[in-house]
């Protein structure tokens, strides 16, 4: 009994020793585990946020060609109306598609950053369409659609923490129409 009792130190703290690895163990595959979680979505965050900007830009980047006859100083290279809104028709699909990754991946913030985008662009497209009154402000709409993507990308940037850092395109968009 007292042989047992000599080695009882030593046999406690091997056992406080066990148990103290394996809560760290655990502990650390909790964190590398939860780690891993929040690359994987903000990798698929990425990827929703880019096809989202990508379409949005494309039906942006056709009302510009449509309504390029109509405005003398476009640098838009012209497409006829006809062409043009079937290729809207169809980047108007891959946006749809696309709207639903950013509803279940997207943080508030940045949805209704996307809805304020597509809401200014929506007006590039109903002037390409023909659909808007003669005091339409063709200028102030693509402003506004520039400031919008300008807040989409601000906003998906502050979700996946990608850091900070002016990235705006607005800006530099006026000015170099300005200056042209």
């Amino acid at each position: 009994m007292t042989a047992l009792l000599n080695q009882l130190p030593a046999l406690l703290g091997v056992i406080v020793g066990v148990v103290g690895t394996l809560l760290t163990s655990r502990l650390n595959d909790k964190v590398q585990w939860t780690r891993a979680m929040s690359v994987r979505w903000d990798e698929r965050r990425l990827d929703a946020y880019a096809e989202y900007g990508r379409t949005l830009n494309e039906v942006h980047l056709l009302a510009h060609r449509i309504t390029a006859p109509s405005r003398p100083s476009s640098r838009a290279h012209p497409i006829d109306q006809t062409t043009g809104l079937e290729l809207i028709a169809e980047a108007d699909v891959q946006r749809t598609r696309a709207w639903e990754g950013m509803l279940l991946l997207g943080d508030p913030d940045t949805v209704a950053a996307a809805r304020e985008w597509r809401w200014a662009v929506l007006q590039l497209e109903r002037a390409a369409r023909g659909r808007v009154n003669d005091d339409f402000d063709w200028v102030a709409a693509v402003r506004r659609a520039d400031v919008g993507r300008d807040r989409f990308y601000e906003a998906a940037r502050a979700s996946l923490t990608t850091g900070t850092g002016d990235v705006a395109q607005a800006r530099w968009l006026v000015d170099r129409q300005m200056n042209s």
